[in-house]
């Protein structure tokens, strides 16, 4: 139980005639970082409100570091922090002044925290400067500050980096990746900007018309995704023994279309197709590939583009 910050089961959520979110099975590790991936609509921010208290499932069940009731999960969500669609900031207050008027409205005590909370998120130069001014990085480490206040231990991050410029989304980073790795802050964060998560996930979920395809840690991604040499042959059969015998290998995949994948080799492909060649086999395609978060999610959903 002590595992898990968030688990859900079969949890749905119905809008009229509209299913936004099916039998979601979803499970968060503490101290990982989540990332959530899906196109817009697809049911990222309905599953965010339902945790976070804003909307109620309409079936399912959803527990909270280990609690499922009712009155649990009202305490269990004042361990979490959260930033939905954008910050809530007072353009007219400093960013001083923001933090006060949120730790008040959350009933924090002392002052003390507003200090630290300046400093981790690199605002404790901004002085008198007001809010409406900060540059949109600003504002969104403004906002991760009003989220961080009270020292939570689950963060939830809804499109934390949409609209920033290179140097912000780089910031927000590594902002978070301190927040996970110095302060054990587990947390979910989606985003369209998938080769962004890629930097900075350790696990993914994948949501399509509002239902979990799949979640998969970095590295059974990045085993599925890994680089390859895509080997087609007028006779498979044959070139896969070649491969085993003469080339030493049996890291390699075949698909139903005979089509082969050469996970070795990727840094002497001459090798190989010099090796094939001289068996007298015809070489119908000889390419390196491979895929990223982005392909792997699009062919996940089933093609298509995504927003």
């Amino acid at each position: 139980m002590g595992d898990y910050v968030l688990r859900t089961s079969s949890l749905s959520k119905q809008y009229k005639d509209q299913l936004a979110l099916n039998n979601v099975d979803l499970s968060i590790k503490k101290g990982s970082i989540y990332g959530f991936i899906g196109q817009n609509g697809a049911g990222k921010s309905t599953l965010i409100r339902v945790v976070t208290g804003l909307a109620l499932p309409t079936k399912g069940k959803l527990e909270l570091f280990g609690h499922s009731t009712e009155q649990e999960l009202i305490q269990a969500r004042k361990r979490i922090g959260s930033i939905i669609e954008g910050p809530a900031l007072y353009p007219h207050m400093s960013a001083a002044e923001n933090l006060e008027a949120h730790r008040l409205l959350k009933g924090i005590p002392g002052k003390k925290c507003i200090e630290k909370t300046l400093s981790l998120v690199g605002l404790q130069n901004t002085g008198k400067k007001k809010a409406k001014n900060f540059s949109l990085g600003m504002k969104q480490r403004l906002g991760l500050g009003i989220a961080l206040l009270g020292d939570p231990e689950f963060l939830i991050l809804d499109e934390p980096i949409n609209g920033l410029d290179p140097m912000g989304v780089v910031e927000i980073r590594e902002l978070l990746k301190k927040m996970n790795h110095e302060y054990g802050i587990t947390i979910l964060i989606s985003s369209h900007i998938l080769s962004e998560l890629y930097l900075l996930a350790t696990h993914y979920g994948i949501i399509h018309k509002g239902e979990l395809l799949e979640q998969l840690t970095v590295n059974e991604l990045n085993e599925k995704c890994q680089q390859y040499i895509h080997v087609k042959v007028d006779k498979p059969d044959k070139a896969t023994a070649i491969i085993e015998t003469q080339l030493g290998t049996t890291h390699y995949e075949v698909l139903p279309d005979g089509t082969i994948k050469l996970f070795r080799y990727l840094d002497a492909p001459g090798k190989v197709s010099k090796t094939l060649s001289n068996e007298g086999l015809i070489i119908e395609q000889f390419m390196p590939m491979g895929e990223n978060l982005e392909t792997y999610f699009t062919n996940r959903i089933g093609g298509g583009k995504h927003e």
